[in-house]
Formats: C-alpha cells, sequence, structure tokens
C-alpha cells in the first residue's frame, strides 16, 4: 500500500464512519479499485480506532460522567450532591434531585451494555451462520440504508420532531434509552455489521423508530460503538503484525491521522444535520452510488 493509498483509504473511513453511508462498504470499494485485495481485516479496524477516538474526544465530558457513575456503581458510593456548573461555579443539588440524576446515567449505563451484548452476539452469529457475502451485497446494503434513513426521517417528523427539536446533548442523561429501546437498538446496530449497511445509520434509525429523541440518538450511536469497536479490535488484534508487514507503518499511521482529523468534521457536521432532522438527505447519495456499483462493479 502507498502513502497516497493510506491517506484516501483513512479520508474515507473518518467520512463515512460518521455520515451514514457505510464505512465498511466504502473502504472495501475503495481497496477493490485499488486492488488491495490482501490487506488484513485489522487495517480496517484500526481505522475504526482512529474514529473511536474522535468520540471520545467530541464525547468526552458524558462519556467521563458516565464512567464516574459507573465507578459509584461498582464501588457502591452515593451519588454527588455537588457539579459544576456551566459558568465554573459549583451548584450544590437536593439529595433527591441527586438521586434522579444519578439513575438516568445507570439507565444509560444499563442502555449501552444491552446495546452492546444484543449487537455482539448478532455479530458473531451472522459471521457464522453467513460468512463473507459476495461484494455486489454492499450496494444492496447502501439501498437498505437509504430506505431506513427516509422511513425513520418520516416518522421522526411525524412523531417525534418537536420534542426532539428541544433536546440538546447536556440533557444529563434524563432521556436515556430505556432497556426496550436499547435492545431494538442493539438488533439495529448488529445489522449493521453486514456489507453496505451503516451501522450509525441503522442505530440512529432503530432509535428514533422506538420514540428515541433526535438528538439523544445521535450521540447514543456512537458512545454505544465504544465497546463493539474495542472488541473487534482485540478479535483482530493478533494480526497487528501482518497488518505492519502487508500495509507499511507510514500508510498506517497515514491513514489512522486522516481518519481521525476527516472522522471529527464529520461527526461535528452529522450532529447538526442530526437536530435539523435531515438524514434522508444521505439517500440521494445512496441511492445513485448502489445503480453505479450494480452496473460498474458486479
Amino acid at each position: 500500500m502507498t502513502l497516497v493509498q493510506g491517506i484516501v483509504l483513512g479520508a474515507i473511513q473518518g467520512i463515512a464512519e460518521f455520515l451514514p453511508i457505510s464505512s465498511s462498504g466504502h473502504l472495501k470499494i475503495a481497496q477493490k479499485l485499488f486492488n488491495l485485495d490482501d490487506v488484513p481485516l485489522l487495517f480496517n479496524v484500526v481505522l475504526h480506532l482512529a474514529t473511536l477516538l474522535v468520540v471520545v474526544i467530541f464525547f468526552r465530558k458524558k462519556i467521563w460522567e458516565l464512567l464516574k457513575a459507573f465507578g459509584r456503581l461498582i464501588s457502591r458510593r452515593p451519588a454527588p450532591a455537588k457539579y459544576r456548573g456551566q459558568d465554573g461555579t459549583v451548584v450544590e443539588l437536593p439529595t433527591e434531585t441527586a438521586l434522579v440524576a444519578e439513575q438516568n446515567r445507570r439507565r444509560y449505563i444499563l442502555a449501552v451494555v444491552i446495546t452492546t451484548v444484543v449487537t455482539g452476539v448478532l455479530g458473531i452469529a451472522s459471521e457464522k451462520l453467513i460468512g463473507d457475502l459476495p461484494f455486489v451485497w454492499i450496494f444492496g446494503g447502501f439501498i437498505v440504508t437509504a430506505i431506513l434513513l427516509v422511513s425513520s426521517a418520516i416518522f421522526d417528523k411525524k412523531s417525534n420532531a418537536k420534542k426532539s427539536a428541544s433536546v440538546n446533548s447536556d440533557s444529563k442523561f434524563k432521556n436515556a434509552p430505556n432497556w426496550i429501546q436499547a435492545l431494538i437498538i442493539g438488533v439495529a446496530q448488529g445489522i449493521g455489521t453486514l456489507p453496505g449497511i451503516s451501522r450509525s445509520g441503522t442505530t440512529i434509525s432503530g432509535s428514533l423508530f422506538c420514540g428515541v429523541d433526535r438528538c439523544v440518538a445521535g450521540e447514543y450511536s456512537f458512545i454505544a460503538s465504544i465497546p463493539a469497536v474495542l472488541g473487534a479490535f482485540i478479535l483482530e488484534a493478533k494480526d497487528l503484525g501482518e497488518v505492519t508487514q502487508t500495509v507499511g507503518i507510514a500508510p498506517l499511521i497515514a491513514g489512522c491521522v486522516t481518519a481521525f482529523a476527516t472522522g471529527y468534521v464529520a461527526l461535528f457536521l452529522l450532529m447538526k444535520i442530526i437536530k435539523k432532522g435531515r438524514l434522508e438527505w444521505f439517500a440521494c447519495y445512496l441511492i445513485p452510488a448502489a445503480i453505479l456499483g450494480f452496473i460498474f462493479l458486479k
């Protein structure tokens, strides 16, 4: 792999990981066009780690709150009665309010655990039962993603638009998915592991279909992806030496840096698009891309 190819693949990963157009599908298409059939799967997983770092940085405050709440849950420590406001001043909460806030954090953690378990079970099952699907299935996955984006956007506008518009990322977990919603999102994320189907597209769409607020659906989709990506890396980590030999260290590093830079911009833009409720825009790209793929890349 050349340095330029590594940069191009990194840019594709960064953009397509967050915009709901399937990063894995686009990486496979690009690797086919570059005649890089011998690239190990771990290379794609490493690029996913670069975009995972984007998620951690972008949602760092919320993730840190969840980690602290998890630590308190394990150590059986009480909920904090004080917190630091947006202006830096320390605000003391009533005991009841502090308990409710802690329950909301724990509910969010439980939702992530349920989503992760369901996704893991479906991912392992699909790998054993389905295996590697033909390349052309990627373009079918594009169409499936487009249908999900359009239908969920219509559903959101009809049933949840007003409530969604009032929610922001500082909601302090009060709109966390319940266990049924988390299960449905886990199924959606499991479906998103199939070729050409966008993980972010299916999880956000699944969240909207089961009544999760629009902005919460966006951030939850990416926070819930953290365990899944880490798990995939652990499973493939044994091939790290093969990646450095086949791909090369320089293209690998260049790809990761590019994936991180483009990914941060893409995530920023996507969160804006989600707030506006315009996910169906991406169907205008996915359907023509699928048609061209069926014609020229069989």
